[in-house]
């Protein structure tokens, strides 16, 4: 079984996201995997997960969207997460803005981990109860322990 706390770091937390549209969002994400130092090229995993939108939204609704990608640009599955107090349009399935966005982004040959791991997100975020205590907390530190105490489960 897959624990979201084997490819979520800590600094790839963003409580405030700032960007109010789907690319914004994504590249604000996509920049903290960079300073983690868990992806090369920025741009390139920028340019997959836009890519993998243009087949259809990752805003899966109830306020949530997991953009995803595979890319050269990471060597491991990674994962980051933004929460927008204010909301982002991400073009969800039921038309509401976004305030959880979880970004997976793996290697090219990395399918069923990278599958394994889109229906662990997909699967705690369905809970309403994960989703208010995401929204609700205060630190880094808390999302990683409401996080991991699902992982748990």
């Amino acid at each position: 079984m897959i624990k979201i706390f084997e490819f979520l770091y800590p600094k790839a937390i963003i409580l405030e996201l700032q960007s109010k549209d789907k690319k914004g969002a994504v590249s604000e994400l996509v920049e903290c995997v960079m300073k983690e130092k868990k992806l090369k090229d920025s741009n390139k995993a920028i340019a997959s997960v836009m890519e993998r939108e243009k087949l259809g939204t990752t805003g899966i609704g109830q306020g949530v969207a997991i953009p995803h990608g595979r890319t050269d640009a990471v060597s491991d599955l990674v994962g980051a997460v933004g929460i927008s107090r204010q909301g982002v349009e991400f073009e969800a399935l039921d038309g509401e803005p976004v305030h959880i966005i979880f970004l997976l982004l793996s290697p090219p040959d990395s399918g069923g981990q990278h599958l394994r791991a889109l229906a662990k997100v997909s699967r705690l975020c369905k809970d309403k109860f994960f989703r208010q205590a995401l929204l609700e907390s205060k630190s880094k530190e808390e999302v990683l322990k409401i996080i991991q105490q699902e992982d748990e489960l």
